[in-house]
């Protein structure tokens, strides 16, 4: 039987893929309902799993473990953001990737990633063989294509799809922004909703009649805000995958992203690609994309078509093999 953290469903990147993943697994959920990134949920997974055999499977579809386990488990290690960017870190997620998660990693008899990126850091970071790590990937939603309804903006605009982290790299979007030469129609929307720091630095560069905070957008209207937007800005500094990259490439909006992290295996030749840290490589691939209408089309039509090849079904049936691969196999190696 395969035991599956259940909890990590939600509307996140590491949510929708357990919602997809799980969705095409026959499992039994875990009946606990406390957040499953809190440090004290590897004791209280120890606990929900103490029943388990070494026939059963754990999986979770995030990076959580139980400290102790008969059964074999499989996890999801997305990225290292949280030790890679220092912005994101601290001393106690240092302490339990250096603890919990470098154990979890050692007694694993499978992880999972989502990039050939997040791959090569784990097996670098945590030293495990690198025939235990597979890259099973992402997908795009069907609900992402160019046919749906436009978004209701009064204006044309660029898009941000982020959320404050300081990673996302949101000030030097906005900079970038206000240094490029394009019709002072065009605007900048991001979603989510606004800090005091961001806020001032949209003051700062005199851009406040511009700049727009879109608050919380529901998944059901994301795609009608890619289809809408002139194209996605987004340059991040760090991502395991890029989900917004592929989505806004489904909805037939061209893309500017970064060099750097997954970004390029992600896009690769369908979109833009910018050093993140360089505010005028920023600048120029907006100020191009809003200026050339026909590079606008090509870059839709790649994405289109760089889309299509990230459906879900796909890492639903690489999980799946990696799961029955172990299940009628049974290596009887504990966790």
């Amino acid at each position: 039987m395969i035991y599956a953290d259940q909890r990590w469903i939600g509307d996140h990147g590491i949510g929708r893929f357990a919602r997809h993943v799980l969705a095409a697994l026959d499992y039994r959920p875990v009946s606990l309902v406390s957040h499953p990134a809190s440090p004290l949920d590897s004791w209280r997974l120890t606990r929900e799993l103490r029943k388990l055999t070494s026939n059963d499977i754990f999986f979770s579809p995030g990076y959580n473990t139980p400290l102790l386990c008969n059964a074999p488990i499989v996890f999801t290690l997305h990225d290292l953001n949280h030790i890679d960017r220092p912005e994101n870190s601290s001393a106690i997620k240092r302490l339990y990737y250096a603890t919990v998660l470098k154990r979890a990693c050692n007694r694993a008899v499978a992880i999972l990633t989502v990039s050939e990126f997040s791959r090569g850091r784990i097996i670098r970071s945590f030293d495990v063989p690198q025939e235990k790590v597979f890259n099973v990937g992402c997908g795009v939603d069907p609900q992402y294509h160019p046919d749906v309804t436009a978004y209701q903006f009064p204006f044309p605009y660029l898009l941000c799809v982020s959320n404050r982290k300081r990673h996302k790299n949101e000030f030097r979007v906005v900079e970038a922004f206000a240094r490029a030469s394009f019709d002072a129609e065009i605007h900048l929307v991001f979603t989510g909703n606004p800090t005091a720091a961001l806020t001032e630095c949209v003051k700062r560069h005199r851009m406040t009649s511009r700049v727009h905070f879109a608050g919380v957008v529901p998944d059901a209207q994301l795609p009608s805000l890619y289809r809408s937007a002139e194209a996605l800005v987004f340059p991040s500094l760090y991502e395991g995958f890029g989900l917004p990259v592929l989505e806004a490439m489904a909805c037939g909006t061209p893309v500017v992203t970064s060099n750097v992290s997954a970004l390029p295996e992600v896009a690769g030749n369908a979109a833009l690609l910018v050093d993140p840290t360089s505010v005028e490589q920023i600048a120029e691939a907006i100020e191009r994309l809003v200026n050339d209408r026909s590079l606008r089309e090509r870059l839709s039509q790649k994405g289109l078509a760089r889309a299509a090849d990230f459906p879900w079904t796909i890492t639903t049936l690489r999980v799946r093999e990696i799961l029955a691969g172990i299940l009628f196999q049974p290596v009887g190696k504990g966790c």
